[in-house]
């Protein structure tokens, strides 16, 4: 299944425009808080280069990019852990996705209500993940309950359950997020289990008025920075407007030029894709034949039998081993053949850990 990533904020911040400049899907977009109630999907294209210059080589009957889903999910608002605004359930779509791209207004437009009168994205921060730490204190403390009625049992799994709830129930009442918290890799799985928001990376995204766009910081934008900085998060600063007209350009020529004439040499969408699939721990591995070239998404770390399985789980059952080219070699030697000739193709078995950019063969057998 495709990595998720959720676009939240407040009303008015741009999510709508910014959604429909991603995916080209026609989100509605309107000067009224709600305007989005029902979640908006889009699946995007991750950019990759490789995967054009691959095609290029091979000339396949198709190429496959590797893909983001993006989910816009509308408008919270103060209130929304007690249901304000439609709060639960826009926060039970929160809860379904990898991601949190949290949208920030960094622009002044008198002709733009902003829902708290004032423009100031540290207090819009502050609102937003208030109401996820509301929600996971609420989900926490339910869940302490059950596991209080279970430590009678002399349940080993309980106890060590209740040592994180309880960590995460101090740190909500601090108002900090369950993802400012160092966990052991067997706290790490508990806290997994539990679906929080506020476990959630977090990649901000600063939306500034079209003539700010190439342009350095305005003092709205570096305040998002700090923030960011303090919670080890990203940041990326676009024009939701400025991308939606990009975004209408088909030729490519078009489109460099104009990202040239605003002095960018890409789009902030681009930039956005790609940092969201950085915040997610995500590689991509390449397969490559006459039928098909494709990017494949995989987890940094994932070794060679798991990133088999997601082609197929017969690939990974049955892994006998892998034929690895990377990527550099196979492009500098110009062809498969090639590169084994020249020794550049390797065998790898069921330890090896797969790197970003490699080209593979898997051999199996069911």
């Amino acid at each position: 299944m495709p990595v998720q990533a959720g676009i939240v904020g407040l009303p008015n911040v741009g999510k709508s425009t910014l959604f429909n400049a991603i995916t080209k899907a026609g989100a509605e977009a309107a000067n009224y808080p709600f305007c989005t109630i029902e979640p908006n999907v889009g699946m995007v294209e991750v950019p990759d280069p490789r995967l054009d210059k691959l095609a290029e080589m091979v000339k396949p009957n198709r190429v496959v990019p590797a893909v983001v889903r993006f989910v816009d999910i509308a408008g919270l608002v103060r209130g929304a852990s007690k249901g304000e605004g439609l709060g639960n359930k826009f926060l039970s779509h929160i809860r379904e996705v990898d991601a949190v791209i949290h949208v920030v207004r960094c622009f002044e437009d008198s002709d733009v209500t902003h829902v708290d009168g004032k423009v100031s994205p540290l207090r819009d921060i502050d609102t937003i993940e208030l109401e996820l730490i509301l929600s996971d204190m609420e989900a926490v403390e339910r869940r302490l309950d059950r596991v209080q009625k279970n430590l009678k049992s002399g349940d080993k799994k309980a106890l060590a359950e209740k040592v994180v709830l309880e960590r995460l129930r101090d740190a909500f009442e601090e108002e900090k997020p369950a993802r400012a918290i160092d966990w052991t890799p067997e706290e790490a799985e508990i806290v997994r289990g539990l679906f929080l928001l506020t476990s959630k990376p977090v990649l901000y995204v600063a939306n500034v008025s079209e003539d700010e766009v190439g342009q350095p910081d305005n003092p709205l934008v570096k305040e998002v920075r700090a923030r960011a900085d303090q919670e080890g998060a990203g940041v990326v600063v676009i024009c939701a407007k400025i991308e939606a007209e990009i975004a209408e350009l088909t030729d490519p020529e078009e489109r460099a030029m104009f990202l040239s004439d605003l002095g960018l040499e890409e789009s902030g969408l681009d930039r956005l894709i790609r940092e969201t699939y950085t915040l997610l721990g995500l590689i991509t591995y390449f397969t490559a034949g006459v039928q098909e070239v494709r990017a494949w998404t995989i987890t940094k770390g994932m070794k060679a039998p798991q990133a088999a399985g997601v082609i197929h789980t017969d690939f990974e059952r049955g892994f006998i081993r892998a034929e690895v080219t990377g990527y550099d070699d196979l492009i500098s030697t110009g062809s498969q053949a090639a590169a084994r000739d020249k020794g550049l193709m390797r065998l790898e078995g069921k330890e090896y850990v797969m790197h970003d950019g490699d080209v593979v063969h898997f051999r199996f057998n069911v």
